[in-house]
């Protein structure tokens, strides 16, 4: 982004090879780098085959880069921040190679003074490069921290620093140019073909009608997420539409509306997890509402039948990360 006074405000200007070339100022080696375009848009305004469309020239590039001894050069992506954390998500689910692919981007346009892209940039290259990276699967680098694409979330509209792992904190640094990461983790993949663009996400407010799930249901949704209040609980009124929609093989996934935290409590009253449970709402550990959705449309693609989406969907085990 940059400042457009024909515009009236901050417009892509940019390109890859623009990013590129600015590197040339860096006093560091570099790895050789070469750049490709791949449909510059605002984040914002991405579609789902658009983040398929990128997983597919991910895949491709990947394969056509190996090797005889089977390495292929690590991907470095720049992408807007509004959505940055989906794709990440997204690669990272589906794309079973070990290679580093890292993301980055920026929270200041290009024009403004303190332009965060370029040291965001240079940081994202020099993780890609590290062999501490291989294995880690998709990793988000801002503000010269490591993210796993799993536990990062945009926390700030505005703040350098708005991406953050809530529970886990970040999986390492680049300190003084050098890569640092304090764990690994273990990855969760679904091999999907595609991916089922009929899911539907909700959030819960106090006091919401619960007619937009059946209103999701008779839309054709075939998946339906709902961030429900603190460890799963929602309105006595969202049960039988809840129930409704998983007897109408409606695949429904809870999750917390909260910025972290797993789903279980020790309640009993009418709405509580429990219930949930016995409706048939599919649970995975610590995602956010977005993820989930990525997750189930996945799980949804990949299955033949509801026991594997419940089983592709619950397996997630990559919670539970483990000190090197």
């Amino acid at each position: 982004m940059r400042e457009d006074n024909g515009a009236g405000g901050a417009v892509l200007a940019l390109t890859a090879a623009d990013l590129a070339g600015s590197l040339r100022f860096a006093t560091v080696s570099l790895p050789e780098i070469t750049t490709e375009e791949y449909g510059p848009l605002p984040s914002c305004q991405f579609t789902i085959d658009h983040l398929w469309g990128l997983r597919q020239r991910v895949m491709q590039l990947l394969q056509d880069g190996t090797d005889d001894r089977g390495s292929a050069p690590a991907i470095v992506i720049t992408h807007g921040t509004d959505t940055l954390e989906e794709t990440a998500y997204l690669l990272d689910l589906t794309v079973p190679s070990p290679v580093p692919v890292v993301i980055t981007g920026a929270m200041r346009v290009a024009s403004d003074p303190g332009y965060d892209g370029m040291a965001n940039l240079l940081a994202a290259i020099r993780v890609a490069s590290s062999p501490q990276s291989c294995g880690l699967g998709t990793l988000v680098v801002m503000n010269d921290e490591i993210h796993t694409a799993r536990d990062v979330t945009k926390t700030d509209s505005q703040s350098l620093d708005t991406f953050q792992s809530p529970v886990w904190g970040p999986i390492g640094r680049v300190d003084a140019g050098q890569v640092r990461t304090a764990r690994r983790i273990e990855r969760s993949i679904i091999a999907a073909p595609r991916l089922e663009q009929r899911v539907v996400l909700l959030k819960l407010a106090v006091g919401m009608d619960a007619d937009l799930v059946t209103l999701a249901v008779d839309r054709g949704a075939k998946g339906l997420v709902i961030e429900t209040f603190g460890g799963g609980r929602v309105p006595p009124w969202w049960l039988e539409p809840i129930r409704q929609a998983a007897a109408a093989g409606v695949a429904v996934a809870v999750t917390t509306r909260c910025l972290s935290g797993n789903l279980g409590d020790p309640y009993r009253y009418e709405g509580a997890f429990s219930d949930l449970v016995e409706a048939g709402c599919l649970v995975a550990p610590g995602l956010n509402g977005p993820k989930a959705r990525l997750r189930l449309m996945a799980a949804l693609a990949a299955g033949s039948n509801a026991d594997d989406v419940r089983h592709l969907y619950e397996s997630d085990q990559s919670h539970a990360p483990f000190l090197k």
